[in-house]
């Protein structure tokens, strides 16, 4: 996939979760993703924070931090 349909698809998952109590937030996007991104797509998104997070929302940078590394 893509970088950027990647960074599009979490910054979207991010928007989303805006909606919940500011403390939540950053905990909720990490689980969604870890619930249903494929192992694949999370080193991707793991690999694009790590390169610098560019084009990401900052909620998916801290979701990123709070994610466990795909095995």
């Amino acid at each position: 996939m893509s970088p950027e349909k990647l960074a599009r698809m979490a910054n979207q998952i991010a928007t989303f979760f805006k909606a919940q109590p500011k403390a939540d937030r950053a905990a909720l996007v990490a689980k969604h993703l870890e619930d249903f991104w494929e192992p694949r797509m999370r080193r991707q998104l793991l690999k694009l924070v790590q390169d610098g997070g560019e084009n990401l929302d900052p909620l998916v940078i801290e979701a990123a931090g709070r994610m466990r590394a795909p095995a």
